[in-house]
């Protein structure tokens, strides 16, 4: 395990609040962007990603004394599947109460939405003739677009950085299975978004 990040995790688990600001900051903005992916239509109108983000980063705390983790990677792993695991449940609670929309998640400012392209340049090349807030728009509903299967593959390969292997684990299939869908994922964004696959 790197030194630096096994050594973050023992001061967060020791309540180190640096360390936790440490250890989440860097993962807060790719797991912004992935749930902002993950969540579409009727939650986004319901919930806010930014609080959706926040309730993940508490939960992960909470049970960080019990976890191990063998590096950064598995760290980033149990992240967002609890990201994964949220949004299932606010689906659900939200199906169950019959909720009237509270609100709409607005898009961000120029700056917020300049910061969230940049984390989905890994999925899809920031198109040179749109505002940031347009493009920001036109790629997450691109991405809404994707089969469900296409769309976990890509988000979690390319914006929450985890290995195929890890992915495969997580969704019990082979990694031929995510290197597939990962392709199929980005061969099809980019004919949405009318671009060159990125590499």
């Amino acid at each position: 395990m790197n030194q630096d990040f096994e050594s973050t995790v023992n001061l967060a688990k020791g309540g180190d609040r640096s360390a936790y600001d440490e250890l989440f900051t860097r993962n807060l903005p790719a797991l912004v962007a992935f749930l902002r992916a993950k969540v579409g239509g009727e939650l986004m109108e319901r919930e806010s990603v930014r609080d959706l983000a926040q309730s993940v980063c508490r939960e992960v705390l909470k049970d960080l004394p019990e976890l191990e983790f063998g590096n950064e990677e598995s760290f980033r792993a149990y992240l967002f599947l609890q990201a994964t695991r949220k949004v299932v449940d606010r689906y659900r609670y939200h199906k169950q109460e019959m909720r009237d929309p509270a609100r709409e998640e607005p898009l961000p400012a120029d700056t917020e939405a300049a910061e969230l392209l940049g984390t989905y340049a890994p999925v899809a090349t920031p198109s040179r003739h749109a505002g940031a807030r347009e493009e920001l728009s036109r790629v997450e509903q691109a991405l809404q677009l994707l089969p469900e299967t296409q769309r976990d593959a890509v988000l979690l390969s390319r914006i929450a950085g985890l290995g195929y292997q890890e992915i495969a684990r997580q969704k019990g299939i082979t990694e031929a299975a995510v290197r597939g869908l990962v392709a199929r994922g980005l061969a099809r964004l980019a004919g949405l978004l009318g671009r060159t696959p990125p590499a």
